[in-house]
Formats: C-alpha cells, structure tokens, sequence
C-alpha cells in the first residue's frame, strides 16, 4: 500500500452534494484513473437523467392514495436506521416512519402502507411513472434533481454528510483526512452524488484514486469486509449504521473499523420527493413533516397527545392538533385530526429520530439535526 495513503482532503471540502443515495447499474471493474473514474461517474449518473411524469387523475395524488386506502412509499432496499425490511413485508427505520406518518395523516392508520423498495438509480423513474406516491429514501437535495428530473423536494428530515470508512489496522484514525487517501482502492455505489463528489474531489487534487462501483451499497460493503477494496464511502449515517450492525454481531470489535473526516465532505441534506406540479400533495407532504417539527418544539409527543387535544398549550398547538374551528387540516383536504394521527400513532420528530438513529451514535445535541432554539437547522414555518 506503497501510495495509498497521500494527498487527498483539503479539496473535497470543495465539493458540495454527495450521497444519501445509493446504486446504479453494477459496474465492479475499478476506474483506475482519475479521468476515467469521472467519465464513468458521468455516464452512470441517474441523477440528471430526464425522465417522463406520469399524468395522474384530475384529483391528484391526494385523491389517488384516498380512493385507493393506502400510500405507496418509496424506500430504500437496506439502510440501517432509515429503511430496513422486515419478515412481515414491513420497513423500519425514520424513512420508513415518516412513510408511516403521512399514512396516519391521510388515511387514519400508519400501518396502511405499500413500502416499495428502490435502488438509487430506479427511484426517479419509479417515482415520475406513479409507481409510488412519495420518496422517502435518504435521497440528497440536490440542484439537478430538483429542476431536471420532473421531481420536488420536500423538508429536509436528516442533515447528512459524506464520509469514508477504512480498517485500523490499515492506519486510519479519527484524525485521518481525505489526504490520507490518495493511492487507495475505493467502492462505493454508482449513479449517486457520493460518486461523483469522491471523483471531482480526486480530480480537483489530481490525485489517483481505484474506484469500484456496484449497484447496491451493500455489495460495496462486501468487498470491504473481503479486502477487494481498502475503504467505502457514502454518507455518513449509513457507514455508522453498517459500523453497528457489525459489532453488535460480533464480526468486529469496537475501533476496529474507523470512520472520517470528522467534519463530512459534502452536505447531504435527505428528505422526501415527490412529483412536480401537485402542489395539494405537496402540501400535504411537507406539513405532515412540519407538523413532526412542530409537536417536538412544544413538547407534544405520541405518549401526551391526548391531553394535548384535550388542553392544547397554546392557540397554533389547537389549529394544528385540529383543536378549535381556526384549524387548517381540512381546508388541505385532510381530517381535522390529521396531524394528531401522525404524532398519536408514529411521534413528533424527536421520537422518530430517537428511535432510529440514537442507537446508531447519532445525537441530536451539538448537530445540524439539533432544534433550532438549540443551534441546530430543524425548523418549522407556524401553523397559522
């Protein structure tokens, strides 16, 4: 590993939209130059491929999910803490829980919904064709996502960040940079903003990276575990969900696999998507998430919500717990209770983020996930 370990960092910080994504076509031959790894980058990338909408009925995607009693959520195959199968055909994790939310919001049952798996380079299309109401797969917000793929973005649900995960025993630490890097091979997931920020960044250096690509990250996961590849990358919160999983099986020890830089290369900002010029879904959409903000800043969780109804603390609280004849919910073409669904039967968003994630290391305090009153970016418009 003469060279796999030289000058790589200080420019990745240049680079700006990476992963919360995942996978395209398998390509497991490495791209063995930096130019190369580009060009391949550029070709797979599923993220500015145009693609066609589906024209849904006159009543819109709110209508289609009611007349058909269930909500078609996109997600992700496997992803720790966001979306993971289960034997009953169910997800768990805070993607699949807020799939789960808006079921409650719009149908009145968070268990009323159709989870569909997606690789990273189906989802648009799989999303644009009607095959699914709403994404909620750790996808990244991104500029050409929101204007070329005939997709919107809804509020962000994680603040996220690329990172890279090697072995100790190979001399990463907590202290290793991207400059650490150079001479490395490297896998990742194809068609994603994880690939093409590992690639610019080398490009930006003229550093020389081996990148392996494949469909699934998983299988990027696999050849790390085999040594095929010297360290995977991809965002942040899926590396410390692979971390755990392998040490609560007992496959590693606790330090034996290290994940850097500490501060993330790209910003990864993962929430929903849902098709473009549906503004009533929208809406629905992204109040149901508002609405989980909201019950968090008040205090309004899924074990106090009766009493919440019962005695609202405060005027917006009521409106938005469907409290009092000011409320909105209806007027979106939602019960007047929505809301109060969604946090009765899932939480507001502490508890899913609680839930999901604290597990995996992840703590919302001193974050970007933190609430706004406490410096973090998790905010709300009012209810009102």
């Amino acid at each position: 590993m003469a060279r796999r370990i030289a000058v790589l960092f200080a420019a990745l910080a240049l680079v700006a939209g990476a992963c919360g994504d995942g996978d395209t076509a398998a390509d497991t031959e490495a791209t063995t130059t930096v130019a190369e790894a580009t060009t391949t980058a550029a070709v797979a990338d599923a993220t500015t491929t145009p693609v066609v909408e589906v024209d849904q009925s006159q009543e819109g995607t709110l209508g289609a999910v009611q007349a058909r009693g269930s909500l078609r959520c996109g997600v992700s195959t496997s992803a720790i803490g966001f979306a993971e199968p289960q034997d009953d055909g169910s997800f768990k994790g805070l993607d699949a829980d807020y799939c789960r939310a808006v079921a409650a919001a719009v149908l009145g049952d968070a268990n009323a919904v159709e989870y569909v798996g997606t690789t990273a380079a189906e989802r648009f299309n799989v999303l644009a064709a009607g095959e699914i109401d709403v994404l909620f797969r750790n996808t990244t917000w991104t500029q050409s996502r929101d204007t070329e793929i005939g997709g919107d973005f809804g509020p962000t649900t994680f603040y996220d960040g690329q990172q890279i995960m090697g072995k100790a025993d190979f001399g990463f630490s907590d202290a290793s940079t991207l400059a650490d890097v150079d001479g490395a091979r490297l896998c990742t997931n194809a068609g994603t903003t994880t690939e093409k920020n590992i690639t610019e960044g080398a490009r930006v250096v003229g550093a020389e990276i081996e990148l392996v690509t494949v469909e699934n990250f998983p299988e990027a996961m696999e050849l790390f575990r085999q040594g095929s590849c010297d360290l995977v990358t991809t965002d942040g919160s899926a590396l410390f969900g692979h971390r755990y999983s392998a040490v609560q099986n007992g496959e590693i020890a606790e330090g034996e696999w290290i994940i850097f830089p500490t501060t993330p290369i790209s910003k990864e900002p993962l929430g929903p998507m849902y098709r473009q010029n549906d503004s009533q879904w929208a809406d629905v959409i992204n109040w149901t998430v508002y609405a989980l903000v909201i019950a968090d800043e008040k205090g309004i969780t899924s074990a106090n919500i009766e009493e919440m109804v019962a005695n609202p603390p405060d005027p917006e609280a009521g409106r938005l717990l469907g409290v009092g004849e000011d409320e909105l919910q209806t007027k979106m073409g939602l019960p007047a209770d929505a809301f109060a669904q969604a946090i009765r039967q899932v939480g507001n968003y502490d508890e899913i983020y609680v839930n999901n994630l604290h597990p995996l290391g992840f703590a919302r305090a001193g974050s970007a996930n933190a609430r706004w009153t406490e410096g973090g970016l998790i905010y709300a418009p009012p209810a009102r």
